[in-house]
This record gives C-alpha cells, structure tokens and sequence, in this order.
C-alpha cells in the first residue's frame, strides 16, 4: 500500500480546490450587460403644438464695404471666411486718379467762387438779371459739392473694416476697377444670427400667440431654442405674409457651422395637447403603408396605422391603428426576421 507525506497531501487538497472553483465559475451565470429597450409600451403624453415655417438665416449685423472714388485694386489683404477686426485694412486703391480729380474739382471751385462774385457785384449795378445770378450762384453749389466729394474720395483710397466679424464674400480681385458704389467685401458678425421667416397671413395670429420656438437644422438633426421672437407689424401686399424674426443664441459652440444664408425650418410653439406617439424607428414603411409590430402574449402581429405629423421631440402621432397600453417593437426589422425564423413559418 502505498502512502503519502504531509506535503502530498496539502499539494492534493490545493489542486482540488482550484479545480472545484474553475466548475464554479463554469456553472455560474455571466453578469448581465445593460441592453437598450427593444420595446415601447405607448401612452398618451403631453406634446408641443407647433407651428412650423421654413426660414433662413441671416445676420442681424452685416455690411458690403464699398469705396468712394474710382481707381485700380493695388492690394488685397483678406479673403473669404478669414476673421477681420474693427478699422482693419482690407484692400488698398490706387487714388491718383481721384487726386487728379480732386485738384481739378478744386479748380472749378476757384472759378466758380470767383464768377459768383463777379456776377454778384454787376447784379448790384444793374448790369445783370436775377436770372444770371441765380445761375451763378447754383454753380457754386455745384462746384462745392464736387470738391467735397472729391476730397473725400482721396481719403478713402484705403477700405477697411467698419465691424468685426467674418469676411462672408469678396466681390473684387487685384487688379480690377473699383468704382463708386461698387462692393468691395461682405462682412457679418457671427454671433448676431436670426431666421427670417415668411408667415402667411391666415397663420399669423397662431404665430403670435407663440412664446418660445425652436429652429431645426433637418439636415444635421440640429434644434436650437430661439432666444427671441420678432413679428413685423405688417404684412407685405403682393404675398400676403409677415416677417418674423427668431433670435439665436449666442453661445460661439453651439453656432459653430452656421453661416448666414443657411436653410432651416422654425417652429413656433403655440400650445400643449395630448397624443398617441411612437418613435421613427418602429415603423415600418412598405410604399405608402405605414406598420407597426404589436406584442402581446402570443407571436408578434403586424398591425396598419395611420400616422400624422412629427411632433415637438421628434416622435410621430399616430391618428389611429393603435390604443394607449398597447407594446410595440422598436426594432420592425429584427422581429420581422425572427418571425420567419420561427417553427412552423
């Protein structure tokens, strides 16, 4: 018979304790992981009543920087979508021409001061008519008026920035003609935007009932509070509809990516109501039939339902095919190919 040591035995005991805690670990159930909701039990809630109108953006401080005197763009400093400070110089203008025209429109003046009196003193003598002086003396106006602008031409020979902000557009090149009234760049304060909204005027009573609104970017899924509401207090005659105005918010992260000129949709909230809603993802689209999969105690069953618009949060009403209580599944197709799959399909 052969016997063991002490130290055997305890190496026995040891081996016999891991092998018993790796069955454990083995019949043990793993822990389980947080699974998101596959299923939606509808009830009636309280949603926003909007109004909804599409808009535009637009900045509420903008200006295209024109120059005052005809001359060659000699130098361009800035470009489009580059940041611009208050009084910073944008392009530069070759102003000899305008310095020639304003020594000659000083010239004029000179003739014109000196003709005026001149007429003036006969007119006293009888000399000359009313009618001439009259003449004389609108001249000098004239002549005054065109120094004044020529001299101002000079000293706009260099453009500069009339605001902070963000260079939107340049309208001309180097090289290229300036002429009066001609723009030069558009710049827009981007902390400054609103949407523009076109109201007709059998909604615009709804309009003005509403406190708050939401601008909705659709493309980015994007939904900004408005800050302000502003409806003009007109209505235009040719399409019947106000302006309104909704603010953004100021805040430089949330408006990071909005530019003026942009699309969106406003929605004015006008009031609260209680619907049926479910969410986007459990319906299920075949042409214009609208479907959602109702669980109960047996399998799940297919079930028509007629859908209205979406609502303040997202949602879609449901007009009718479902009753508050009832469970849907949020994933149509998953169920649709686990009912395929099922004995007896």
């Amino acid at each position: 018979m052969k016997t063991t040591t002490p130290f055997q035995h305890l190496h026995w005991l040891a081996a016999m304790a891991v092998l018993v805690i790796a069955a454990q670990s083995i019949l043990l159930p793993a822990p389980a992981l947080a699974q998101p909701a596959t299923t939606r039990t509808i009830e009636l809630r309280t949603v926003q009543l909007t109004l909804p109108a599409e808009a535009v953006l637009e900045a509420t401080r903008q200006a295209t920087v024109a120059t005052q005197v005809s001359g060659r763009i000699v130098e361009v400093l800035v470009e489009a979508g580059q940041r611009v400070k208050a009084g910073q110089l944008l392009m530069r203008i070759d102003a000899r021409e305008a310095s020639e025209n304003a020594a000659a429109a000083r010239a004029q003046l000179v003739q014109a001061e000196a003709n005026f009196q001149r007429t003036q003193n006969l007119f006293k003598q009888k000399f000359v008519s009313q009618a001439a002086l009259d003449k004389a003396e609108a001249d000098l106006k004239s002549a005054r008026a065109q120094a004044a602008a020529a001299g101002a031409g000079v000293s706009h020979a260099a453009v500069t920035a009339p605001l902070a902000g963000i260079v939107a557009e340049r309208h001309a090149e180097l090289g290229e003609l300036a002429a009066p009234g001609r723009p030069l760049v558009t710049l827009f304060e981007p902390k400054g935007l609103r949407a523009i909204v076109s109201i007709p005027q059998f909604k615009l009573k709804d309009a003005q009932r509403a406190t708050t609104a939401r601008i909705e970017f659709p493309e980015s899924r994007l939904v900004l509070p408005g800050a302000r509401i502003e409806i003009l207090p007109t209505v235009d005659a040719k399409s019947h509809t106000a302006t309104a105005r909704v603010y953004l918010p100021d805040s430089a992260e949330v408006l990071q990516g909005i530019v003026p000129g942009m699309a969106a949709r406003v929605h004015f909230v006008v009031g609260t109501a209680q619907k049926l809603t479910v969410p986007p993802t459990a319906i299920l689209r075949r042409g214009e039939i609208s479907a959602v999969y109702v669980l109960g105690n047996g399998p799940a069953r297919l079930r028509q339902v007629r859908l209205g618009e979406p609502v303040a949060d997202g949602e879609i009403e449901v007009l009718s095919g479902l009753a508050a209580g009832e469970t849907v599944s949020l994933d149509p197709v998953k169920t649709g190919i686990e009912l395929k799959q099922m004995p007896g399909k």
